[in-house]
C-alpha cells in the first residue's frame, strides 16, 4: 500500500487544520498523565463518549491514583462499571493497575512495544497511550479511523480481516506527523466522529470532498468493507425474584458466559435444569405477584428475559438459607442490593420496581 509522500501529507494537513477549527473539549485532552489516559481510553472502547464521561470522572474521583485503583476491591470496580457493559475491560482495567503497581513500581511504560504487553491493552490503546502520553509517533486505528482512511484513499478490503488491519496500521504509521502525533490522533478519530459518520457523512461541508476516493466514486455508503460480522444468538432466561421478608436470593455468575462476577439472580435457561426444592415443601404457600418480560441486546446475544417473583414466608426462612447454601445463592437485605455489582438487565429491572 504505497501512496506518495505529498499525497499522505496534505491529507494529515487537511486532518489537522479541520480539528484546530473545530476543537471540542474533553477531560481527557491536554494532560499527559498515562493512568488518566489509560484510564479514558478503556472506558471509551465501545462506548460513546457522551455515555463514558460520567463513568470517566466517577472513576477518577474513587481513584485518583492508579495505586487507588490498585487497592480497591474488584467487587467494587466492577459495581462503579455498572452499566457500561463488556465487563472484561473492568476485570483487565484493575488486573492491569495491579500488575503497573506491583512489577512496575506504579508507573506505565513509556514505548508502544512495551504498553501492548499489558492485560487489556491492544494495539489501539497502546498506540493511544505512546502517543498521548509519551510522544510516540504510533497511530490509532479504531473504527472512525478505518472509516477515514477507507473511505478517503479508496480501500476496499474487509476490515475485519487481520492481515487488512495490519495494512491500515501501516498506511496510518506512514501518515502521522512526527512533531505532533498526539494532535493528529484526536484529530483523525475526531474527524470520523463528527465529519465522516458512519450513516450520514457531512460530505457538503467536508474539506477532503475533492480527493475523497469515496465521495468521488460514489461509494461513500459502501465503505469500508467489514464482511465478517459477529452472528447473534438468541437465548431465554426466565429469572426468579425470591423473597423472604426483606432478604433476596441472588448469585454471582461465574466465569465461562457473560457478565463474569456480576450478581443476577437464580435463572432458568430453555433446555437447562433450575432445581427449586424449597418450593416443593411450601406447599402452596409461595405467592406469585407478577411476571415481566424484557429484552436485552448484547453485541453478540439477543436476551428474552422474563421475571416473576416469588415471596417465602418467613417461617420458612431458615429452609430458604439452607437451600441457597446448598445451590451457591446468597441472601441479601434488600437495604444492601445497591452494593452489588449487577448487569445493565438486572439494573434496569430493579429502577422499573423504584428499587
Amino acid at each position: 500500500m504505497n501512496r506518495k509522500y505529498t499525497e499522505l501529507q496534505a491529507f494529515s494537513y487537511q486532518i489537522l487544520f479541520w480539528y484546530r477549527s473545530n476543537p471540542r473539549e474533553l477531560p481527557w485532552r491536554g494532560t499527559k498523565n498515562p493512568y488518566k489516559i489509560w484510564l479514558s481510553e478503556i472506558i471509551l472502547q465501545q462506548t460513546r463518549v457522551a455515555q463514558g464521561m460520567p463513568y470517566y470522572h466517577k472513576f477518577l474521583n474513587n481513584y485518583p491514583t492508579i495505586n487507588d485503583l490498585a487497592d480497591a476491591p474488584e467487587e467494587e470496580v466492577l459495581r462503579l462499571w455498572q452499566g457500561l457493559g463488556y465487563y472484561s475491560r473492568a476485570r483487565n482495567l484493575h488486573a492491569c493497575a495491579k500488575y503497573v503497581c506491583s512489577d512496575l513500581g506504579g508507573k506505565f511504560p513509556d514505548t508502544y512495544e512495551e504498553l501492548i504487553k499489558l492485560k487489556g491493552v491492544g494495539s489501539y490503546t497502546a498506540s493511544a497511550i505512546a502517543s498521548f502520553a509519551f510522544g510516540q509517533a504510533k497511530a490509532v486505528v479504531d473504527g472512525n479511523v478505518f472509516r477515514v482512511l477507507a473511505r478517503y484513499f479508496g480501500i476496499e478490503k474487509d476490515i475485519a480481516s487481520s492481515r487488512t488491519k495490519k495494512e491500515f496500521e501501516d498506511l496510518a504509521d506512514q501518515i502521522i506527523p512526527k512533531d505532533c502525533p498526539d494532535e493528529y490522533n484526536q484529530a483523525i478519530m475526531d474527524f470520523g466522529s463528527r465529519q465522516c459518520t458512519p450513516l450520514s457523512p457531512d460530505c457538503p461541508n467536508c474539506p477532503l470532498q475533492t480527493s475523497c476516493f469515496a465521495f468521488n466514486n460514489n461509494m461513500v455508503k459502501d465503505l469500508p468493507v467489514k464482511i465478517n460480522k459477529t452472528k447473534i444468538t438468541e437465548r431465554d432466561l426466565h429469572y426468579y425474584i425470591i423473597k423472604c421478608g426483606k432478604d433476596w436470593v441472588w448469585k454471582k455468575r461465574g466465569s465461562g458466559d457473560i457478565w463474569e462476577g456480576l450478581f443476577d439472580f437464580p435463572v432458568k435457561e430453555k433446555d437447562k435444569s433450575l432445581k427449586l426444592p424449597i418450593w416443593e415443601s411450601l406447599e402452596g404457600e409461595e405467592t406469585h405477584f407478577f411476571e415481566k418480560k424484557y429484552r436485552h441486546i448484547l453485541s453478540h446475544q439477543k436476551l428474552n428475559a422474563t421475571f416473576s417473583e416469588v415471596e417465602i414466608p418467613t417461617k420458612k426462612y431458615e429452609e430458604l438459607s439452607k437451600w441457597c447454601n446448598e445451590a451457591g445463592f446468597i441472601l441479601v437485605n434488600e437495604d444492601k442490593i445497591d452494593y452489588l455489582a449487577k448487569p445493565k438487565l438486572i439494573v434496569n429491572f430493579l429502577t422499573d420496581q423504584g428499587i
